[in-house]
């Protein structure tokens, strides 16, 4: 699947609203919580790969994956991170706290690609990446609990899912740029299957309805398996910059789903930094569109 710019912008925006909706769907929980909502969650996102990649890719994907490469397996371990380790930061500290922290994202990977591909970024985009990250502050700066017990540990947890994803996005655009002809989106698999390993321990013992095994497998399939595959083919038309900054959208489309779906109307604070981000997204898509046309 080869996709111009714009086509992966849309499909990115698309993925990030796919991403927000595990808010809406885990409050309509009757009795699952914390790990195992993760150890579920992660488990339905294997199984569901297990279908879709040779339905996408062939009966022969499985026989086809780079086993024996390092990026492969590193690529793995991040999503393994980022699937795992935003549910153990919520376990020790405020969601204040492991949101702000998961803004650092684009700045981190900026950083990672400046030096990992000495790739330079434009001025519209080291804006773009201020802006955001001061929306996401303002939002919810009011709420961040800097005083409280477990503060500085669930703030490094938290910081651990901006990392791998910087990580992530740069191995795909360096796996291209060294010319290996990888196909990183079977890591995803590789990735649930380790967070469900690492997680089971931790979820037992589960406690899980049928109404909420249904709704975890739709998360694992709908909310994870599929936009997070999707998210790997973005990468590749994509800076990776350029990717972590669109995921902010998860936030706001999270929120918005709230809103109307959970009937949780955001406070001022949360509208007007809301609208930094979405502001620094658009205006930094309309630079980079502009500048191509020219």
């Amino acid at each position: 699947m080869k996709l111009r710019h714009g086509q992966a912008v849309a499909l990115m925006v698309l993925v990030t609203a796919m991403w927000s909706i595990a808010g809406v769907v885990t409050r309509q929980l009757e009795a699952a919580r914390s790990f195992e909502v993760t150890f579920w969650r992660s488990l339905f996102t294997l199984l569901s790969l297990l279908i879709i990649l040779p339905l996408w890719q062939g009966r022969g994907v499985f026989a086809r994956m780079p086993w024996r490469s390092r990026y492969f397996w590193l690529s793995g371990v991040c999503w393994s991170v980022m699937f795992t380790a935003f549910m153990v930061a919520l376990t020790l500290t405020a969601v204040a706290n492991v949101l702000i922290t998961m803004a650092l994202g684009p700045l981190i990977t900026a950083l990672f690609t400046r030096v990992a591909l000495r790739h330079p970024l434009p001025w519209r985009t080291w804006s773009a990446i201020v802006v955001a990250g001061g929306g996401i502050a303002w939002m919810y700066g009011s709420q961040l609990s800097v005083g409280a017990p477990h503060f500085l540990l669930g703030s490094l947890v938290a910081l651990g899912v901006p990392m791998a994803a910087a990580v992530q996005w740069t191995l795909v655009q360096k796996s291209h740029a060294e010319g290996l002809d990888l196909d990183l989106v079977p890591s995803v698999m590789v990735g649930a299957a380790i967070s469900s390993a690492v997680t089971l321990p931790l979820a037992l013992p589960l406690q899980a309805s049928a109404h909420d095994m249904a709704l975890l497998a739709g998360l694992g399939l709908f909310q994870l398996a599929i936009p997070c595959a999707l998210s790997v083919v973005c990468a590749r038309v994509l800076k990776a910059p350029e990717v972590s900054l669109l995921a902010l959208l998860e936030i706001v489309f999270g929120i918005l789903l709230a809103w109307l779906g959970a009937g949780e109307a955001p406070q001022s604070s949360v509208l007007f930094g809301g609208t930094l981000v979405l502001g620094a997204l658009v205006l930094n898509e309309w630079l980079g569109w502009r500048n191509n046309r020219v």
